[in-house]
């Protein structure tokens, strides 16, 4: 009988060939973000949902939520569909062990059967010793034997991986002309800012990076960057954007900013925010972009919205 849980070489073995290297050199035009709407069929009136976020494929979405089912504080919830014409199935609990009696949020689908989470689950291997404070964890689901053990991506502080003593969110995984990197947010340095990390040869991600064209001095977090490596979506708490434009919360809540870059050697442009088509007086947070780049996706107040856009000849 094959084991369930998966040891981190075989991990590192599998993540160089699940994805598609992109060295983009201009990126395509799209026209600007449709009026975001409530995704209905996902959201639970009774209860917080958030964190969405598509796979690749654009059949399945992944959310967090605490609505009945939930095995503890917060679980990863997951909904199909037949086409992207078509609504999504009501939301499926993921389970033990990708959940657990703590907050188990921010999913990732990566390739195939990967999944990357955020948990609060206690432990020996947390950068805390013990406490769990927002960590990120791998996973594969095995199609005969359902999901494996999930593997905690090491630690800053022992030189082992991206998490740290801080609590750390969003993972967004990306492969680039020079290698495969990791986007998350973690509040390491006090505040939530944005950071990378490149994995290694040996499939460990290395010592995280500060992106600093997209911290300021407020609360800058959860980026998800686009399949092609050239946009990068985030929520802040700054007052105003790179244009000084008021954001639509005054600062006192999270928007969605965005950034974008010509190839993936460059930085990102200055971030702006999206505007009242996205934003409202309420909390924006977890924003991502599907595959195919063309629906976009977030968290407000408690229930999922998403925007659309088209490819502009």
């Amino acid at each position: 009988m094959l084991s369930r849980k998966l040891k981190t070489s075989a991990l590192a073995a599998a993540l160089p060939v699940a994805f598609a290297s992109f060295a983009v050199e201009a990126a395509p035009k799209y026209s600007s973000w449709s009026v975001a709407l409530p995704v209905a069929e996902i959201n639970d009136a009774a209860f917080p949902d958030g964190c969405p976020i598509e796979s690749r494929d654009g059949l399945s979405i992944y959310i967090a939520s605490n609505r009945t089912g939930t095995l503890g504080v917060n679980d990863v919830w997951a909904a199909d569909r037949a086409s992207k014409d078509e609504p999504f199935g009501p939301p499926q609990n993921l389970g033990a062990p990708v959940n657990s009696d703590a907050a188990d949020f921010c999913p990732t689908p990566i390739y195939g059967n990967y999944l990357m989470f955020v948990s609060e689950r206690p432990g020996p291997e947390t950068c805390s010793a013990g406490p769990g404070l927002g960590d990120m964890y791998i996973v594969r689901r095995n199609a005969a034997y359902g999901f494996g053990e999930p593997e905690h991506l090491g630690c800053l502080e022992n030189g082992t991986g991206p998490n740290s003593v801080g609590a750390e969110f969003s993972p967004s995984l990306v492969d680039l002309s020079d290698g495969v990197y990791l986007y998350f947010s973690s509040t390491a340095s006090g505040n939530h800012d944005i950071y990378r990390s490149k994995r290694l040869a040996n499939g460990k991600f290395g010592p995280p990076s500060p992106v600093t064209e997209l911290n300021t001095e407020f609360d800058d977090r959860m980026p998800n960057v686009s399949s092609d490596g050239l946009e990068v979506v985030f929520s802040s708490l700054r007052p105003v954007d790179a244009k000084g434009t008021p954001t639509q919360g005054n600062g006192t809540t999270f928007d969605v900013f965005y950034a974008r870059r010509n190839n993936t050697k460059q930085k990102f442009s200055a971030p702006v925010n999206l505007g009242p088509k996205v934003n409202s007086a309420g909390s924006e947070t977890r924003s991502t972009i599907s595959w195919d780049l063309k629906r976009l996706y977030f968290g407000r107040d408690g229930e999922i919205y998403s925007a659309t856009r088209r490819k502009l000849k």
